[in-house]
């Protein structure tokens, strides 16, 4: 054989025999304080943009509705992820979205100035309370304070809250006798942003939200207040020391791949080098509310829109070129939705779960169609890869965060790198039983992961049971007829402390 030859076979047997990464360890904190983490972090969102709402979870005479109007198996859907809480009905259209318009027997179609569309109004406050406590979790209403005004948000908590006054008794003769109870109220979405209608100045913001919050509580001093922020100083330091004491929120929103004018989605390793973009934002918010004298936790971050993939609806924004509507349908292309979004969304709800004493609430971005975790058809729906993260965070994970400390090897990709795993580990009150949720960013090889056994207390097992996510390549999605990627049952050797995680997954480890 030609030496030149041997070398290269040489080589590729070298390759094929190296073993897993033996330098990724987790370790748990000694004395570190153990965290209750809040259920409300595996929220959602819900919008009146393309077909979230209408042909989404609202298809009154499709076969798949209810009495009501509402897809029953969307309903199963939810209730299979313990939704906890949804915000509505914006998003970019409550900023010129008017309620009272949408609730009564005369429902009268507008013109969406956001989305420059026609709304039926059919789908109002009183359908979103109702189709939440169909699902059985919280409904979070944004308000309107783009070309809304303070009073139009206070009505509609009367509307909403209150038996007595124009709009309580209004909602009485609506057929809703009792109070819809609605707790979660935003004042405002984006608002910081010139692609939002009634867009405010960081002058114009603090004191708007302040007086607002005033009249709203007037309303009923119970309601739990967000304000849309940024992490970002400027806007959000002036906003906490003009209305902090009235806010129990700051509202942060995130996506990461950028696709609202040109759709051609991220590779997979180019997603990857995103996933400590949530953290470092979790942590700017953090420092502004210390610095704003908040640090104490009276106010909480809400991370109440967040996706990997931005929506794509060209030129949104750019008023003088007017949008490019059709475009919009893109979004729900089947095969954006891979592998890459499954550990990004992992990697996104271990940062929350890393900082679970200040992130309270997360609303994935949208539930529902567009870069939603269910894609919704007229003859069914079908689960995608974050439904399936969703799924598996709000259904095995236990209740307390324990704090690690990870000596984790670097994923590169050019001149950005990420840790190559994201670890959360999580236990039962009594500290007894133990889950471990694990993102391998690797695309290609198995991770090698030495568990803390004898700082959890337990003896080092022969195997441990795993719920594994994966595919068979990074770009593996699920479409109708074709689900490729769900989570499986299955055990993995633990050999001298060490597990192998497959590459691209997210990993569930149980120990007991």
């Amino acid at each position: 054989m030609d030496r030149k030859y041997k070398l290269i076979l040489i080589s590729v047997l070298l390759l094929a025999i190296r073993p897993v990464t033996a330098q990724n360890i987790t370790l748990v904190k000694p004395g570190a304080d153990r965290i209750e983490f809040s259920p409300m972090i595996f929220g959602q969102f819900i919008e009146h943009f393309d077909r979230q709402v209408y042909g989404g979870i609202f298809c009154p005479g499709n076969p798949l509705s209810d009495e009501d109007g509402f897809r029953t198996d969307v309903i199963e859907a939810m209730k299979e992820l313990k939704v906890p809480i949804v915000r509505w009905p914006g998003g970019c259209f409550v900023s010129s979205y008017h309620w009272y318009y949408g609730v009564g027997p005369d429902r009268q179609p507008v013109f969406d100035k956001a989305w420059q569309v026609e709304d039926p109004n059919t789908f109002g406050t009183d359908e979103f309370v109702k189709w939440c406590r169909k699902i059985g979790c919280e409904p979070f209403i944004c308000t309107n304070a783009g070309t809304g005004t303070m009073e139009e948000m206070s009505d509609w908590v009367e509307y909403c809250n209150l038996n007595v006054g124009k709009f309580g008794r209004q909602r009485i003769a609506n057929g809703y006798p009792e109070p819809h109870d609605v707790r979660y109220w935003s004042i405002g979405n984006e608002n910081w942003g010139g692609h939002e209608l009634g867009a405010k100045s960081v002058q114009e913001w603090g004191p708007l939200v302040r007086e607002s919050a005033k009249l709203m509580l007037s309303a009923d001093k119970d309601l739990k207040l967000f304000a849309a922020a940024l992490p970002d100083k400027d806007w959000t330091l002036p906003l906490i020391r003009t209305a902090g004491n009235f806010l129990d929120y700051v509202s942060i929103h995130g996506y990461w791949d950028f696709l609202a004018h040109n759709d051609n989605p991220s590779p997979y390793l180019t997603c990857m080098m995103r996933t400590d973009g949530p953290e470092n934002e979790i942590l700017n918010t953090i420092g502004i509310l210390q610095e704003a004298g908040f640090g104490d936790g009276k106010i909480k971050i809400a991370f109440d829109e967040w996706n990997l993939r931005g929506w794509h609806h060209p030129w949104h924004g750019n008023f003088r070129r007017g949008f490019d509507i059709e475009a919009r349908k893109r979004n729900d292309r089947a095969a954006t939705y891979t592998m890459a979004d499954a550990v990004f969304a992992s990697c996104f709800l271990n940062a929350c779960l890393r900082h679970s004493d200040i992130v309270e609430i997360a609303c994935f971005s949208p539930i529902v169609n567009a870069r939603g975790a269910l894609y919704v058809y007229p003859e069914g729906l079908v689960k995608r890869t974050t439904f399936h993260v969703l799924s598996m965070y709000a259904n095995l994970l236990l209740p307390v965060v324990v704090p690690t400390e990870n000596k984790v090897e670097s994923l590169t990709d050019g001149e950005d790198s990420t840790e190559v795993l994201d670890i959360v580990l999580t236990s039962d009150r009594e500290g007894k039983a133990f889950v471990y949720a694990v993102a391998n960013k690797d695309p290609l090889r198995e991770q090698s992961l030495t568990l803390d056994f004898k700082g959890l207390g337990k003896s080092i097992p022969r195997m441990v049971k795993v719920k594994v996510l994966s595919g068979n390549s990074t770009d593996d999605y699920n479409d109708i007829d074709a689900e490729r990627v769900k989570p499986c049952d299955d055990t993995l050797q633990v050999r001298n402390g060490k597990v192998s995680l497959p590459p691209h997954s997210v990993v569930f480890i149980f120990i007991d």
